[in-house]
């Protein structure tokens, strides 16, 4: 079950061709569909991504927590899912990047959404990048 505010940025997003407001005012964000991998549940997860070319990109930041967020396990069990882009659905496979490409994809985010460096200060982990490839 979607919180209210989860509920609320889908409804926002779907409304206005994936635009909205408040703390995602201005970024791009992406609707990532993951089934649970326990409950088996479809959930969604509305998340700032970075278009890098025709790749996709999410990062599993959980705000500089210091454990990855439920859908990033979820992905993980079932990485085969779908997208939201805009108007736009269509299925992708999430695969979590290696190193060195991973650092090199964060140093993207970072200059253009700068709150994900701090993100990375805040925790020890090394925060998972995840592309999600088409297909």
């Amino acid at each position: 079950m979607l919180n209210d505010f989860t509920q609320q940025t889908i409804t926002e997003f779907r409304a206005n061709a994936g635009r909205v407001g408040g703390m995602f005012e201005g970024a791009p964000l992406i609707l990532v569909h993951h089934t649970g991998a326990k409950s088996g549940t479809e959930r969604i997860a509305p998340l700032v991504y970075l278009a890098d070319g025709d790749r996709l990109f999410i990062f599993a930041s959980k705000g500089g927590a210091d454990d990855n967020p439920a859908w990033f396990h979820n992905l993980i069990a079932n990485p085969k899912t779908k997208v939201e882009v805009g108007t736009e659905t269509f299925e992708v496979t999430a695969v979590v990047l290696d190193q060195p490409e991973r650092d090199e994809i964060y140093a993207k985010q970072v200059v253009l959404q700068p709150q994900f460096g701090e993100y990375q200060r805040k925790t020890e982990r090394v925060i998972p990048v995840v592309e999600l490839k088409r297909g």
